[in-house]
């Protein structure tokens, strides 16, 4: 008779995608990110997920870490983090619409007001509940949301509003902080410093990961790192000194050999020049590994022709051919004959493929690679290397 408890501790061991946390290293890219805030406080942003990782295990890693002030995208997302950061300050990104009120009250969740709709709306709720904190999101040319800056700025003004309406944050974000040298990231900065002195007395928030990397006049009250405690690169052109987080591998179902001069996957787009040993493992796009990573076949190969790899045991193995649904294959020709068999695991990306490599061979960005994984991954957390 099998023992239940022991099928339940080889789920990783079995799963045909699996991926790993490594909730150490995601621990002291945050305290990294800290240190470069310098006199700033660090938030922590755990939306989609925790950027893949399981917002329960992140979010409550970061809290027994030290971090107080959480930014999730939705109500959902910030429900579900309270029950792992009792103590902390959690902002919902999205705001808060009609119909949601009680569940922000409930779980004790600040609304950030991004338009005036989100304004009006805001001013209305306190009129019925009373006094409630919320924070202020102010567009400074990014133009995705916020309050214009004129908007911003009457509102500190405005007598009218209610004497119940006390924001403890106002906030904006940068459009290029990823470009150092782009004069964007200054001309927003000298427009937040405007509505940082109307708001005398309130906090401060400009920047994200690759805004931290500009300084301290950048840094304001608090600092709201996401991609970059994941292990992702936030700035273009630097050398990455965040630790890999998650590493992604799927389990090799089959290792054939194949002819040369034989075709591989879908539209013969791979010809192969010699005989080859082929490894296929169950992971595709439906599990975030990208089609566009494919050898060929796909429009991102004509201007950049080389596609995604993977690593096994010292070695980086290319795909071969086109990535489909739920399998991929790698071209396993040059490993040692019988390195590799059926039952092995390819690591997809990690410690060894770094994300960021495997999404610029998708024509993407680490963001999307990480919060792509499906559901299909079977997790595991580790407290250190192991």
């Amino acid at each position: 008779m099998t023992d239940f408890d022991d099928d339940l501790s080889n789920d990783f061991d079995s799963a045909p995608v699996r991926l790993t946390v490594d909730l150490a290293a995601l621990v002291d890219n945050w305290h990294d990110m800290a240190r470069r805030s310098g006199k700033a406080r660090t938030a922590a942003v755990v939306k989609a997920d925790a950027y893949g990782m399981g917002i329960e295990d992140a979010g409550e890693a970061l809290f027994l870490a030290g971090a107080r002030d959480f930014f999730v995208a939705t109500v959902d997302e910030g429900v579900t983090l309270r029950l792992y950061a009792p103590e902390a300050r959690i902002f919902v990104l999205a705001g808060i619409w009609p119909g949601t009120e009680r569940r922000f009250f409930e779980n004790d969740l600040v609304p950030v007001i991004s338009s005036e709709e989100q304004l009006a709306f805001w001013m209305a709720v306190l009129a019925d509940y009373g006094d409630y904190p919320c924070a202020l999101h102010v567009d400074t040319g990014f133009n995705r949301l916020g309050l214009h800056i004129d908007e911003a700025l009457a509102l500190v003004e405005d007598v009218s509003r209610p004497a119940s309406f006390a924001p403890v944050l106002v906030m904006s974000h940068l459009a290029c902080g990823d470009d150092p040298a782009s004069p964007m990231n200054r001309q927003q900065l000298e427009s937040f410093r405007k509505v940082s002195r109307a708001y005398e007395g309130i906090e401060s928030s400009l920047v994200a990961s690759a805004g931290i990397f500009l300084g301290d006049d950048y840094h304001f009250d608090l600092t709201r790192p996401g991609i970059s405690i994941y292990g992702g690169e936030a700035v273009n052109g630097m050398v990455n000194p965040m630790r890999p987080v998650a590493t992604a591998e799927a389990r090799v179902i089959q290792v054939r050999t194949v002819s040369a001069g034989e075709s591989v996957s879908y539209g013969r787009a791979l010809r192969l020049t010699r005989d080859s040993r082929l490894a296929i493992v169950s992971a595709g796009y439906a599990d975030g590994y990208m089609r566009s990573q494919s050898s060929g076949g796909v429009p991102l190969r004509q201007a950049v022709p080389q596609g995604g790899q993977g690593f096994f045991e010292g070695y980086k193995v290319p795909v071969a051919g086109r990535i489909t649904m739920d399998l991929t294959i790698f071209d396993v020709t040059d490993l040692p004959e019988n390195l590799i068999r059926a039952g092995d695991y390819i690591e997809l990306f990690g410690k060894n493929i770094l994300v960021d490599d495997a999404a610029r061979a998708a024509g993407t960005i680490g963001y999307e690679m990480l919060t792509s994984m499906g559901l299909r991954h079977e997790r595991k957390y580790v407290a250190e290397d192991e």
